[in-house]
């Protein structure tokens, strides 16, 4: 089992869009609820990031 490494998560934030972190603040519920979801979204990627397809690797058998 894989443990969420706090290092990663502090990454994430400090890295993310300045908006959505000033907007967790913000007077109206809306925009707080779309900052959330964009911190929410940079914290997944970061610990489970998409992987990368390389069109030029060769598929093989299994």
């Amino acid at each position: 089992m894989n443990s969420i490494d706090p290092s990663q998560i502090t990454d994430a934030l400090l890295t993310s869009a300045g908006w959505a972190r000033v907007g967790l603040t913000a007077p109206t519920e809306h925009i707080r609820e779309q900052a959330a979801k964009e911190l929410a979204m940079t914290i997944c990627e970061r610990i489970n990031p998409t992987p990368i397809i390389d069109h030029n690797q060769l598929r093989l058998p299994l």
